[in-house]
């Protein structure tokens, strides 16, 4: 799970497994795999770059 900021300054939690793609359009979109869409202020590099740290946790966590 992820934090990201909604343009209207609400934090909300994003399942990291479930984003199926994210785009700069100029705001940051992140569309997920049943078609929802969420538009964040964070910049699409720093959503991959938490998306990418769940995921090295997740897999630490169940390694170790």
């Amino acid at each position: 799970m992820i934090k990201v900021t909604k343009l209207n300054n609400q934090e909300i939690i994003v399942n990291a497994e479930l984003i199926r793609f994210i785009e700069q359009t100029p705001d940051t979109l992140i569309t997920l795999i049943s078609g929802d869409r969420l538009i964040v202020k964070e910049p699409m590099e720093e959503v991959v770059r938490r998306a990418i740290e769940y995921n090295r946790s997740i897999r630490t966590n169940f390694s170790g």
